[in-house]
Parts: structure tokens; sequence; C-alpha cells
């Protein structure tokens, strides 16, 4: 026996003989090959953080380019509708931006300065308040690794967006659950009691709220924010609603942060920019936890284009507002579906016994229709299709009416 294990066993208190019998096992094993006694000590999982070992992954949406090869057809014979993606794509200027990129080779801005004058100017807010992220993804995982130590709990209102409970997760949080009522609104009174009970560090909300499109009322903030809890409040699809940002709010309410985002307005998911108005008691620390390149050059440009042309942001917008009660009144008349009235760019429809939720959804998937099926306790049996252009509704309805 090589010393160096003789002495590892030894160390260990092992008995000789159960020693020789491990240390034959382990020599079997490596074929004769030589080992050192820290590879017997090491394995790769014993470096990973215990909490993540657990740890299920998130479920994405699957790009064009994985869905033509899984469903065999081109992307462009794909009706993709199922992840609230502005069909319009950006405004024009975008694409010249793309095209005539000066410095792809060299770090991009850490302060995003240009960008975040744009908003500045675009939302009324003052820029020292505003931060961009790398899609508003980014910020609530940077939120989180900022605000909660392992251990610490956030209140979540479920169903929701899911990203809340996973990055929570990821930073060792635990996450309290006050379901939504039926109708989707919060249940304020529970929430109250769980903050007092619990103690959560923060709260998630939505609104419009993913995947049902119902908007919170300023009442029922202004409530929460009157709690000991940090308020974060995700606006991402804000646009298609009639109620204004909050964004303002931040210099009022030390306890709010609020979120918006590129991907869905101007067209840009695929660019990930997302950013968010803060405290100035809150984004002085945020500044610095944030990975100092977190938006690229490229990103940086095409935002700033973007916000170039509010005009074509705007009729993008009513476009798709019109397509959303098109689809709703032929959704409405399809037996097995029942949708809800949305304040966003989708729509949450239950599926009636009489179909089967997960079914509808593959069967779609193998004529090109790609919509948003549900399986958690909160939503099972519930579809969400996002709104696209009526080209794409047409495509839907068509295959709907096969399926009765």
């Amino acid at each position: 026996m090589d010393a160096t294990i003789r002495d590892a066993f030894a160390y260990s208190k092992v008995p000789l003989s159960v020693a020789r019998k491990a240390y034959s096992k382990i020599r079997a094993s490596t074929e004769g090959r030589p080992i050192h006694a820290e590879q017997v000590a090491a394995k790769g999982d014993s470096f990973i953080r215990h909490h993540l070992r657990t740890l299920s992954p998130y479920q994405p949406i699957l790009p064009f380019e994985v869905l033509s090869r899984n469903l065999g057809r081109k992307p462009e014979d794909i009706v993709k509708l199922d992840a609230n993606e502005n069909p319009y794509g950006p405004p024009p200027e975008v694409f010249e931006a793309l095209s005539t990129l000066k410095f792809p080779y060299i770090y991009p801005d850490p302060e995003t300065r240009l960008l975040r004058a744009a908003l500045a100017q675009d939302s009324g807010l003052e820029i020292e308040h505003i931060l961009v992220g790398c899609g508003a993804d980014e910020l609530i995982d940077l939120i989180m690794r900022c605000v909660l130590d392992p251990g610490d709990k956030i209140l979540d209102c479920p169903p929701t967006f899911a990203m809340y409970g996973f990055d929570a997760a990821v930073n060792a949080a635990s996450v309290v659950n006050v379901p939504r009522r039926s109708d989707f609104t919060l249940d304020i009174p529970q929430i109250i009691q769980v903050v007092k009970q619990e103690k959560p560090k923060c709260i998630f909300l939505t609104s419009p709220n993913n995947p049902d499109g119902s908007v919170i009322n300023d009442v029922d903030v202004l409530e929460i924010l009157k709690l000991p809890i940090l308020v974060v409040l995700d606006e991402a699809y804000i646009e298609f609603s009639h109620i204004p940002s909050k964004m303002d709010w931040v210099k009022k309410h030390e306890n709010l942060i609020v979120l918006r985002t590129f991907s869905k307005r101007a067209g840009l998911a695929g660019l990930r920019v997302g950013y968010g108005a803060f405290p100035l008691s809150i984004i002085q620390y945020l500044w610095r936890a944030k990975q100092p390149y977190n938006v690229s050059v490229a990103a940086e440009v095409c935002a700033c284009a973007a916000l170039q042309n509010p005009g074509y942001l705007e009729n993008v917008k009513n476009l798709l507002l019109q397509e959303r009660e098109r689809l709703f009144n032929l959704l409405n008349q399809v037996p097995f579906l029942k949708p809800f009235s949305s304040h966003s760019n989708f729509i949450l429809c239950e599926v009636t016994s009489e179909k089967d939720a997960k079914k509808l959804k593959e069967d779609l998937m193998q004529m090109g229709i790609m919509i948003r099926h549900y399986d958690n306790k909160e939503l099972k049996g519930f579809v969400r299709v996002s709104v696209g252009k009526p080209v794409h509704t047409d495509a839907l309805m068509r295959c709907l009416r096969k399926l009765y």
C-alpha cells in the first residue's frame, strides 16, 4: 500500500483490515494506475454548494432553431405564441445600429451612460435612480444577491413569474407563498398576516401579472408598501395596460423597486436589456455588486436606437392591443377554452374538462403552433397564448377548429 494512502487511512482511524480491502477495490477500479490520497477524498460535486445539489433547473422556452429541428419544420413555418415575444420586432433604427456597430471589440460602458440618459428622458425619472441589466432577470438575481442572506425568506404570490422562486432557491432563500384569489387578485389581508408571522425580507409583485394579465390597483400597492418589506414591482408588461408606470414612486418609497424591460415593448428579447428604478439608498449597493460589463455594446446601442422611434413603439403596441381583443373573442368561441381578460400581450385560458391541456399543447405543436402549457398546482389545466400578428391568430384558430 502506498505510504500516502496508508497515512490517509490511518488519519481517518479506519481499521487496517478494512483499509486494505478498500484500497484493493480502489486499485482494481483504476486498473493499476497510480492513485493519490486527494483523489480518494474529492468528488466533483463535493465542491458545489449544498442547497444547489437539489435545485431543479428553470424550464425555458425553446428557440426557433431547436424547435425547427425537433418539429422538422422551417422556423418561418412555426407560429411561436409561447413566450410573450413581440412578433413585430424592433424599430428599423435597431437594425441600422447593429449594422454600423463600431467598437464590438471594446468592453462596454460599465455604467451604460447613454442608455440610462435615454431612459431618464423617456421615463421622466432622474438618471441616478436607473440601473440597466442583461434583461430584468439579471436585476432580479442581483437584488436577491444584495438583499438575501442564506435562510432568508421572500414572499411570492402564485401563480406568477417563476423566476422569483427559482432565483430565491439559487440564493439559498426560501419562498413563502400567498396564493392569489380565484380572480387572480392579491389576498392583501393574508399578505399582511404572513409578513407579520414569517418576516420575509422582500415580496415580488408583477403588474400586469404573468400568466393571467391582471393588474394590481394603487390602493393594494400602497397597502403593501406600508409593511416592513422590500417591494419589487415587476412592470415587464406595463405598456399593454391602462395603468401608468410607478417608476417615479421610488423617490418617495424607500422600500420600492420597479423593474422594466425592452423585451416586450421594443422587441429586443434576444438582446437581453432590462432596467430598474431604485431608491438612492438601495441603488448604491447594487452598483457595487453588479458585474461591471453586464450589458453588451450591441444591447445598449440597440436599446438607445429603439427609444429614438417612439412612434413605431406606440404603433406596434396598438396593433397588439387590437389583436388581443380579436384573439380573446375568437378564443371565447372555442368550446373547450375559457379565456381570461388580460391587460398584457397574452391571454390565459382554462381548458375545460372535455380536453386535456397538455395534449392540447402537444396537438397544436405537431401542427406548428406553440403555446404555453401549465401543470403546477395553481394552474393545472391552463394554457397561455401570446398575442401575435393577425396571420398568427388565423393559423392558431384553423388548428384549434380541427380539434373540435
